[in-house]
């Protein structure tokens, strides 16, 4: 059986590093590169160093132009900006990228659009398998109730992540807009950081805290004067990011090039 070449940018992170021990362990991967940003001080080292393993004879690179050349699909777990320098190559060498970054303004996503007419790319809030059935979840709830319930979505994560709300916050609430056939930007009302925020009958209410390691966090809460409706999931560790992104690899093996997200991949 031929092996799916893989490439993975931010290779030194938190994230970075589970995607590395999760390719590896997977008997239809290779490994065939790693990268981070230039001038990173683990640049040149073997991954098995940054892992406390043996030795894997990867070393982490900042030249992603010759890996993309050669491989398969990119898993991108990293920065806005990297993420569109990212995307800008695997639409060159017409591959897989699949993004887990967010936070990308209006902007950035229109060149996200523009490169997937080139390379399959799967993009998500987040990859968890979860989380996407929880959008599911959520879209088909907030379908069949009437509009006297209001709608908050609370979020909570670790003290380093910088956007706020989170990719998955704005997710779920993009599934709530739909459902009622309204852009999220017209109803959504973001609290302050750390703030909780009033309900409100017209509006998607988003509150956002940062905590700990918290790893993430989201509820759903559906409240008219009678009755409430809460949806919630809760990541227990890094892992389940990375066998979503895995997965949606595989997939977009036997896709076209296009936008997709794990909803495509999970058929959901």
């Amino acid at each position: 059986m031929k092996l799916i070449k893989v490439v993975i940018t931010g290779a030194a992170g938190r994230m970075g590093q589970i995607l590395i021990r999760q390719v590896l362990s997977d008997k239809s991967l290779k490994l065939i590169g790693v990268t981070e940003k230039q001038g990173h001080s683990k640049i040149g080292v073997d991954i098995g160093d940054i892992l406390k393993i043996k030795k894997c004879n990867v070393k982490i690179s900042d030249d992603i132009i010759p890996l993309f050349a050669k491989t398969d699909a990119v898993i991108d777990f990293s920065l806005p900006r990297a993420s569109i320098a990212h995307v800008k190559y695997a639409a060159q060498a017409r591959i897989i990228h699949v993004i887990g970054t967010t936070g990308f303004n209006s902007s950035q996503m229109k060149k996200i659009q523009m490169a997937s007419q080139h390379a399959t790319i799967v993009k998500s809030g987040n990859m968890s398998i979860g989380v996407n059935v929880l959008e599911k979840i959520v879209s088909d709830v907030s379908r069949a109730l009437s509009n006297t319930f209001s709608v908050q979505i609370d979020e909570v994560h670790h003290k380093h992540k910088i956007d706020a709300p989170s990719g998955t916050a704005l997710m779920l609430g993009q599934s709530v807009a739909k459902s009622k056939k309204k852009k999220l930007e017209s109803i959504q009302k973001i609290s302050k950081l750390n703030t909780k925020g009033q309900v409100s009958n017209n509006k998607i209410v988003f509150s956002s805290f940062r905590k700990g390691n918290t790893v993430g966090k989201h509820d759903v809460i559906f409240s008219s004067k009678d009755e409430i409706i809460q949806l919630s999931h809760k990541a227990l560790n890094r892992n389940i990011f990375s066998l979503g992104a895995i997965q949606a690899v595989k997939w977009g093996l036997n896709q076209k090039p296009g936008l997709y997200s794990m909803a495509n991949v999970l058929s959901l």
